[in-house]
């Protein structure tokens, strides 16, 4: 959900291959969180064939309060490191960040 967050709409092909699983596994997903109504499917308007995957209201709330939790944790986890600690974790992680953009994820369900 926090990819389909991310990208405002994504196709299950392009989410599956970001999140370096099978189609059969990001479809069985897609399916359980269409049923809880946190996504919904609609026709890709460049590609009448494939289905953009979107987040609903009901979605969209879930998405912020698990965004905002975390940085509560985050934060209460940091509260005792230095603000020069925290600044340079900040850029590592930035770092990594825009590295891991650079590289797909690799699909380990088949073997490759």
């Amino acid at each position: 959900m926090l990819h389909v967050a991310a990208q405002e709409g994504a196709r299950a092909s392009d989410m599956a291959a970001y999140l370096g699983i099978g189609k059969p596994t990001i479809s069985r997903q897609l399916a359980t969180l269409e049923r809880l109504s946190l996504i919904e499917r609609t026709r890709d308007p460049e590609d009448a064939r494939a289905q953009v995957v979107t987040l609903t209201a009901a979605g969209t709330a879930q998405v912020e309060q698990v965004r905002a939790a975390r940085r509560t944790h985050v934060h209460q986890m940091l509260s005792g490191w230095s603000d020069d600690d925290v600044e340079l974790l900040a850029r590592l992680l930035d770092q990594l960040n825009r590295t891991l953009a650079q590289e797909p994820v690799e699909d380990t369900t088949r073997g490759g």
